[in-house]
Parts: C-alpha cells; structure tokens; sequence
C-alpha cells in the first residue's frame, strides 16, 4: 500500500501543487522495522499502528494489515494480533501532505500522586483533557510537552472540560492496560461532588437511565436518555441542602460519556453551572452575586475521590482532590 502517513523515519520529502498553485511538501518514509519494547508489549497491532501513524485515516491502516503489507517477524497476521517484547514489525514506505505544526506549551498542574507507574493530577476546570473538537491542545498534550524525556504518558480516562478534579495518567503501558482492566470489570470507585438546584429529597438515590450518545448538526458531541441506549447507573448520596442547592455526591456504576449531568437534568435537578444540560436561565443569573448568593462562573461539578489497585504493587490507593476555591467560596456564600 502507497502513499500511507507515518511521521517516523523520513528519509526525503518532495513538493507538490496543490489546485491553487501553492507547494505543499510531502513526507516520505522509508520501510520501518521496529522492535516492540516492554512499553508497547500487549496492544493489537492495529491499535499499536493507528497510534504511531498520527493522521492517517483508520481505514488505510487497516487495508495494509489485511494486505500482509505490514508483518511481525517477517510473517503475516492479522488485526486481532497482540504484540510481545521482542517482536520485529515491519511498516511499509508511507507518505503525508506536511502539516503546519502547532506550538503546544508545557505545562504542568498539581500533583496528587506520582510513582514511575502513574501521575495523578488536579485538573482546573476549564481546560480539556486532550486536543480535538476546536481544542488544539489539552492536559495529555501540555504534559508530554513539558515532560520530553518521558517515554511513555497515556490517559487512563477523561474528564469533561469543565469539570475539575482527579485525573489519572499512565507512564507505563502495563500500567494503563491494568487499569483500563479494573475500570471495565468495575474494581475502581470514583466519586464527584455537585451543586444541583432544587429540593433534592433523598439522603441516598440510584438512578438507572439509558444513555444514547449522538451528535448534533454542528457537531457537537450530545448524551440523550434513550431507552435502547447504553444501561447506566449512578448513586447519589446528600451531603448537605441549602435553600436553593443541594450538595451532593456522585458515585459511578458506570462510566458513561456525561453520565451525571445527563442523570441528574432528566431527573429534574440541573448542576448549577452546566451549559450542555443545564437551567440556562439559572447559569446567567449565577453569573453575579446575589442578596442570598455570591457568583458561580463555572459548572460545580468536582472528581473528588478515587479508588484503585497499584498496578504493580496491588495495594488498594484512595486518592482525594479537595474542592477547588471558587467552589467552596459559592457554598460558603449560600450559608
């Protein structure tokens, strides 16, 4: 397979017209055998290959698969094949029109935890997990940035923009995959503090609604309750009522994309700051301070705790974030 990307190896580049007569250089690629250290050992190979070939389309990737154009140890396999320590992959010559690259600056943010296995941080509010949907960058791409000597920093799970609080990272493969284990079999319990407005009633509510992701017109990336749509389930326990507000805390079952704040608006009670789910009415008056209020200019809605096995110790780790201050000044107002 030909003109494939892979921004590894160049070994020439080459310009090119483009239809308003401007040069657009290419990058080409020279056969690639790539020995699998410790680091990448467990990942499919697909996985493994759409990781290392940023930008290029999913389904190129695979079509070099299936045509045996990219081999382990001089042999043919398939998508499904896991890579272990050792293994010599072959990546056949690609090429990709030259993009103009971005400055990400380094950055780094306060730190709750971190070993040589993991890095756990107290994500502000406000800023993305990761770049992508008009976000050039987020946490994942500052850190890397500020961190150029680490080999190895993934994710193990997102948090949305606007909501602050514990974030975990990998600096190990085993490690991320551990963990992405326990997430999925439900051995990690993560717990969040939020501001919903109205009478909340019950010390301890489950709630247990369908969620359908789908994305509107423009875009944007939108959760529905949906009664074919994916089994969900969250724990609410009060933590303390106010006139107006109720402080609670969420405990997740399941780790659906928006999951609280779509459980607690179908339910009727909004987190005070949302603007996806939210009363919007309310988000603009909590803007200014009030007779009985101070001002709230940002969705209250805080990852405060989580518990998870050491991936290489199996010691049981509860880790807790605090409430950022802008947040516990509002609460302070309500008293």
């Amino acid at each position: 397979m030909k003109d494939l990307a892979i921004k590894m190896g160049v070994n020439s580049q080459k310009p090119s017209k483009k239809d308003d007569g401007q040069t657009s250089s290419q990058t080409f690629a020279q056969v690639q055998l790539i020995t699998i250290t410790e680091e990448d050992a467990g990942q499919r190979i697909d996985n493994y290959l759409l990781r290392i070939c940023k930008g290029v389309p999913k389904s190129h990737v695979y079509r070099i698969l299936r045509s045996g154009e990219v081999r382990v140890n001089k042999g043919r396999i398939d998508q499904l094949y896991r890579l272990q320590v050792g293994d010599v992959v072959r990546v056949p010559p690609t090429r990709i029109a030259e993009k103009e690259t971005s400055h990400v600056p380094g950055a780094e943010f306060a730190i709750v935890f971190e070993d040589s296995h993991l890095l756990v941080i107290d994500k502000p509010a406000g800023v993305a997990v990761h770049g992508g949907s008009g976000v050039s960058f987020g946490v994942i791409e500052q850190l890397r940035a500020s961190r150029p000597d680490a080999k190895f920093l993934e994710l193990v799970h997102r948090l949305d923009r606007e909501t602050s609080g514990l974030l975990l990272l990998a600096k190990k493969r085993s490690a991320l995959v551990n963990l992405h284990e326990q997430m999925r079999d439900g051995h990690t319990d993560k717990r969040y503090l939020t501001l919903v407005a109205g009478d909340w009633k019950n010390q301890r509510q489950h709630i247990k609604l369908p969620l359908h992701k789908y994305t509107t017109a423009d875009g944007e990336r939108r959760v529905r309750v949906q009664a074919d749509g994916m089994e969900s389930h969250t724990i609410f326990t009060l933590k303390k009522k106010y006139a107006e507000f109720a402080l609670l805390e969420a405990e997740l079952k399941t780790g659906r994309t928006h999951q609280i704040r779509v459980h607690l608006s179908s339910s009727g009670f909004a987190i005070a700051g949302d603007d996806k789910y939210g009363d919007f009415a309310l988000n603009r008056a909590l803007l200014k301070p009030a007779a009985n209020r101070g001002a709230l200019k940002r969705m209250f809605l805080h990852a405060h705790q989580i518990t998870f096995t050491h991936p290489e110790t199996g010691k049981s780790m509860t880790l807790n974030a605090s409430l950022p201050q802008d947040c516990e000044k509002f609460l302070q107002s309500l008293n």
